[in-house]
C-alpha cells in the first residue's frame, strides 16, 4: 500500500477550490481526463485521455471542508480526501491519497506513480484556479 500526503496553499476563496475541486460536469481543467460520468449522487467514473475508467464512491462530503471516496478500476482500489481549510489570504488544501495495486508486479511502482499524479492533479488545479 502507499501513502502520499500533500498540503498547498491557493491564494483564492475556499469556496472557488471546493467549487472547482467536486464540481464533476466541470473537468476540462484535468489534463489527465477525457471526461467524468456521474451516475448517481455518490458514484461516478473517471475516464483518462487513453481511454482507462476509474470507478469512485463518495464517503464523506461536507461542503467547503471535506470530501473524501473510495476509488477503484482494474490494477488498483485506494481512498481519496481533500481538505480544505480557510486561510489567510487563501485556501490550503491537504490531499491525502491511498493507492493498493491489485497485481504484486505493480507495487514497487505504485509510490512514484502517486506522487506523479498528485503533483499533476495539483498543478492543473493551480492553473485552473488562478486563470
Amino acid at each position: 500500500m502507499a501513502i502520499s500526503k500533500v498540503t498547498v496553499h491557493f491564494p483564492c476563496p475556499v469556496e472557488k477550490v471546493w467549487q472547482t475541486v467536486t464540481d464533476l460536469s466541470h473537468t476540462a481543467w484535468r489534463s489527465d481526463l477525457a471526461r467524468a460520468e456521474i451516475l448517481d449522487e455518490s458514484r461516478f467514473v473517471e475516464h483518462t485521455k487513453n481511454g482507462y475508467a476509474t470507478e469512485f464512491t463518495v464517503t464523506a462530503c461536507e461542503p467547503i471542508r471535506r470530501w473524501a471516496f473510495t476509488m477503484e478500476n482494474g490494477n488498483m482500489s485506494g481512498s481519496w480526501e481533500g481538505i480544505f481549510q480557510e486561510t489567510e489570504g487563501g485556501t490550503q488544501l491537504t490531499c491525502t491519497e491511498t493507492v493498493m495495486a491489485k497485481h504484486w508486479w505493480m507495487r514497487p511502482f505504485v509510490p512514484g506513480y502517486l506522487k506523479r499524479q498528485q503533483k499533476r492533479y495539483l498543478e492543473d488545479l493551480r492553473k485552473e484556479l488562478l486563470k
